[in-house]
């Protein structure tokens, strides 16, 4: 199963919009998890439009629309794998261990808000940030990440989008 990963697409504004390469990764992919920031209703169903069934929560900046569709946090099944999902996971300073024992059954979280690309990994249990492909912020590139599941694992990717 391949999984196309996002978060903080933070649209509509200005000019900016999802890059060309985001796009067609995210339609090619098998489930889209968007960890929240979307910003309107309108971000959102531009990703449910490309066609995959898209698994997302809201982020702190979401219209009241978004956030009264989403849920805070989630739990995703992936071929028998569970996949935690929360927009803001907190300082970094403990925070694998706080996500395991927020997520006790899943094998990987993955979070936003901080737009900085992140993967961990300790005991078994990952998580994942897939930065943001619209706003890099102080971030070199625009990034988005992937994530293959296979035989009961998962494997994530970082995929610098400029």
């Amino acid at each position: 199963m391949l999984i196309a990963v996002v978060s903080d697409t933070h649209l509509p504004r200005g000019t900016r919009r999802i890059p060309d390469e985001c796009i067609e990764r995210m339609r090619a992919a098998d489930l889209i998890l968007h960890a929240g920031d979307f910003v309107s209703m309108e971000a959102l169903e531009q990703i449910e439009a490309l066609g995959p069934p898209v698994a997302a929560v809201h982020g702190n900046i979401d219209s009241m629309d978004v956030r009264r569709r989403l849920p805070a946090e989630r739990t995703v099944h992936a071929e028998g794998l569970r996949i935690g999902m929360i927009h803001d996971a907190g300082p970094a300073r403990g925070r694998l261990e706080r996500m395991r024992a927020r997520f006790p059954d899943a094998a990987a979280v993955v979070f936003g808000h901080s737009h900085i690309p992140l993967h961990e990994e300790s005991g078994g249990f990952q998580l994942f940030n897939p930065g943001s492909p619209t706003d890099r912020r102080r971030q070199p590139r625009h990034t988005m990440g992937l994530a293959r599941v296979t035989d009961g694992r998962v494997e994530f990717e970082l995929i610098a989008l400029d």
